[in-house]
């Protein structure tokens, strides 16, 4: 017999990282658990080449234009030169180095992938939680409008919307935000479905805690995996849209440089065997992607292993 049960306390002695039990009921996750979603992650090899990926690409985006020549060169000898001295990834038809070009083009698409990610979760994850914690007719009405915009071809809403205003950076985040907040909204409202019913929620109502309490203090903090999950996949999504949208001519016009611009204007030249146009560009926008979404993957996994412990 334990000194628990003779007791009836826990002894102070008890290990760190075993999850309690209150007086809701409900089990909390102490902090060995999250390293145990650390630990778990890490272990994941795909997730550490993504992270080492992302890593990599942010340096050669944002501090490699600091060691290394961008401007353009603009003469004609220099156009549609091949990788060689002087430029490791030849030059465009206009001159410009390709290398230095694909470094300021990860900038804007770098730059974009995380801002939606960060604006489309955060409205989705409010949405969301308000949906489900309310539910009745407001969960059906909000829904049913979430339901309406994803009836709509997303391409065909950004065509629009990006052949009526004049791109720019800002624009683009507004705009692809605009269309991937329905995600995460759904997640989440199915998630907070489950949750308003929790002994934890019904006891805070009991002790009088209001509907907003409720949602910022115990329905989204409790869907925090999803949202991590969901955000990472978020920026790789961006990315493809801004690739696409620029491959079609309305992303970032010129002189600006983005991949999917720098896609584009080198499949023009794809039958002149230019190659270092094309490929530079996919593959940068190809690994970035897969990246994330191993990141996303592995998070997955471990937020997985972590629920299993709870």
């Amino acid at each position: 017999m334990t000194l628990a049960d003779k007791t009836g306390e826990m002894p102070e002695n008890e290990p760190a990282g075993v999850d309690a039990l209150p007086e809701g009921g409900e089990a909390y996750v102490s902090g060995s658990a999250w390293r145990m979603v650390l630990r778990s992650f890490l272990d994941n090899k795909l997730a550490v080449i993504g992270i080492t990926f992302v890593v990599l690409m942010v340096i050669f985006c944002f501090i490699g234009p600091h060691f290394y020549h961008t401007d353009q060169i603009n003469t004609s000898y220099n156009i549609n030169l091949p990788p060689g001295k002087g430029h490791p990834l030849g030059t465009d038809e206009n001159g410009r180095d390709v290398l230095g070009r694909l470094m300021v083009g990860g900038q804007s698409s770098l730059e974009i992938g995380f801002a939606v990610a960060i604006i489309a979760t955060f409205i989705g994850v409010l949405y969301g939680a308000i949906s489900g914690f309310l539910g009745g007719v407001v969960d059906t009405v909000m829904m049913r409008l979430v339901d309406v915009m994803l009836a709509i071809p997303t391409l065909f809403i950004l065509i629009y919307l990006a052949s009526i205003f004049k791109p720019t950076i800002k624009l683009l985040i507004v705009v692809i935000s605009l269309v991937s907040w329905l995600g995460p909204a759904r997640l989440v409202r199915g998630e907070a479905l489950s949750l308003r019913v929790r002994e934890y929620v019904k006891a805070v109502r009991v002790m009088g805690g209001g509907s907003r309490r409720i949602i910022l203090r115990h329905i989204i903090p409790n869907t925090i995996g999803t949202i991590v999950v969901n955000a990472t996949f978020q920026v790789a999504d961006a990315i493809l849209v801004m690739a696409s949208l620029s491959f079609l001519g309305l992303g970032i016009p010129p002189p600006a440089a983005n991949w999917g611009g720098m896609l584009s204007n080198g499949v023009n030249f794809i039958y002149d065997g230019y190659w270092w146009l094309i490929y530079p560009a996919g593959l940068a926008i190809v690994i970035t992607v897969v990246a994330f979404n191993f990141i996303g993957d592995a998070l997955r996994d471990a937020l997985e292993v972590r629920l299993q412990k709870r």
